[in-house]
């Protein structure tokens, strides 16, 4: 009976329209379901199909990479609370001193020079930027379409609360220890991360090998009977690589890409709507927001009126813990409209018919702008603080999650150099904007950088959901019908036949 349930391999007959993002998720007898509905993508019969995996496989690797997610954002804000260290021992400015962690963390512990501990955070930088696109590619890969929106919300509450490094940091000098003690905890994590995803984190990459057959007999609509067609799984199903068989440290080699057009094709996503906006939604957030708690609390905290203790000024990082915590709660809430809409739908599924659950945070973040804004102008309680940067990581939740779930949705073609596209995109916006932001906010004011101009830009990016629920559809229609589009449908790397 074991065995049996172990050999159990999911169906479904789930197809994707001809519009990319939009779903036929009708069920048929037999279907693996979920909220109702056929399961998609549609996986191969064989067991060493990502999707295939059990739950238990697909969560260990969720959290071994979430994990890591968590330690890569520490590492890169955490030591924001030794800006006054750095500049004193390495004779810069504060200003020159916080530029550091838009960049990395190797050999930090061991740098003597400012030009020694930028280099070793540079190279931190390209390891850790990993994070940034892989869990994304691992949750396209490994899970079906019902679940996407939950998992990445795991995701992005660890990668989020990473930046409570600060926390962590400034305690460790209050114990007496050295700036250094951070990154060595910081190297022991990485190794034990090392070890457990050399064990049980799997080559997720798999090429579906199914044919497409329609099961219509009538011939007065040939063309409804195509789009009706349902995927059938090769007879033969292979057996389940061996633990040592899933340890090999490289994986096939896909020869039938084309090398420079897979390079050239990631910057091509910069021109598709849905992912230019989650390029600009990540780097607003971070740039405009992260940066800008973890580089003024610091500095305005330890000043008059308030007067704290230095090793306290890493204290906002429980604003983190607690916005992100309350969006935990609503992991699951975009799945579940979705899947509603979906049902209302006749089993359509859009990818738009998940932003719905992004309305409130629309707003959210901006007030909490706002709040922070005018309590450092006016030196109001520091209670002010931490409002509204909880405010601002509640609202950036859902903007880092279903924003990004939704571009998956709706761009279902070489989804790997779409998310390096983001990747790059984020992080040269966020740099763009907090290389300079120290001296802007302090030269110009609090009231008028952090309440006036970012709260402007903010909500502009913000107002995105509504008309992408309206017209979204309507732009990947559009976008099928561009050289844009031809050029990724006839560049797809295979995947199912749909």
């Amino acid at each position: 009976m074991s065995t049996q349930r172990q050999l159990h391999l999911v169906r479904s007959h789930a197809h994707a329209g001809e519009i990319p993002g939009t779903v036929d998720l009708s069920a048929a007898e037999g279907d693996d379901t979920a909220y109702g509905q056929a399961l998609y993508p549609v996986p191969a019969e064989d067991p060493n199909d990502p999707l295939q995996w059990s739950s238990k496989k697909k969560n260990t690797i969720l959290v071994i990479c979430a994990l890591y997610s968590f330690f890569g954002n520490a590492a890169l804000l955490g030591p924001s609370v030794y800006i006054g260290i750095y500049a004193e021992e390495f004779g810069i400015s504060p200003t020159d001193a916080s530029g550091l962690f838009i960049f990395g963390l190797v050999g930090a512990s061991q740098a003597t020079t400012y030009g020694g501990l930028m280099a070793a955070r540079i190279i931190h930088a390209i390891g850790s930027g990993v994070c940034e696109a892989l869990p994304v590619q691992l949750v396209n890969d490994i899970l079906f379409l019902n679940e996407r929106g939950k998992k990445l919300g795991f995701y992005t509450v660890c990668l989020c609360w990473g930046s409570t490094g600060p926390l962590y940091a400034g305690y460790m000098l209050a114990g007496g220890y050295s700036w250094r003690l951070y990154f060595y905890v910081l190297i022991a994590f990485a190794g034990a991360l090392f070890i457990l995803a050399f064990l049980f984190v799997e080559e997720s990459a798999y090429k579906r090998v199914v044919v497409a057959s329609s099961h219509g007999s009538s011939n007065e609509n040939i063309e409804k009977d195509v789009s009706a067609a349902h995927i059938e799984a090769i007879p033969m199903v292979p057996r389940r690589r061996t633990f040592l068989q899933t340890l090999k440290p490289w994986s096939g080699i896909d020869h039938e890409a084309e090398f420079f057009m897979t390079i050239a094709r990631s910057f091509t996503y910069f021109l598709i709507p849905s992912v230019l906006w989650v390029i600009t939604s990540f780097g607003i957030y971070i740039g405009l927001g992260a940066l800008t708690f973890n580089y003024t609390f610091p500095l305005k905290i330890i000043a008059p009126p308030y007067n704290w203790a230095p090793t306290n000024s890493g204290l906002i990082a429980l604003a983190n813990i607690i916005g992100y915590g309350l969006a935990v709660p609503f992991t699951s809430s975009s799945d579940r409209l979705a899947a509603y809409l979906t049902r209302k739908n006749n089993g359509l599924r859009e990818a738009e018919m998940r932003l719905g659950v992004m309305l409130p945070a629309m707003l959210v973040g901006p007030a909490g702008l706002i709040v922070y804004g005018l309590t450092a102008e006016r030196d109001l309680h520091w209670v002010g603080y931490f409002a509204g940067t909880a405010m601002v990581d509640w609202s950036s939740y859902f903007y880092f999650t279903f924003a990004l779930a939704y571009a998956v949705d709706s761009q279902t073609a070489n989804t790997s150099e779409m998310l390096i596209a983001m990747n790059l995109g984020k992080q040269a916006i966020s740099f763009g904007m907090g290389i300079y932001l120290l001296d802007w906010i302090l030269t110009t004011g609090y009231a008028k950088v952090i309440a006036g101009a970012f709260v402007a830009v903010l909500l502009a990016n913000n107002l995105m959901v509504p008309v992408f629920m309206w017209k979204g559809k309507a732009i990947r229609r559009f976008m099928v019908g561009t050289w844009l589009g031809r050029l990724h449908a006839r560049t797809k790397i295979a995947e199912e036949v749909a």
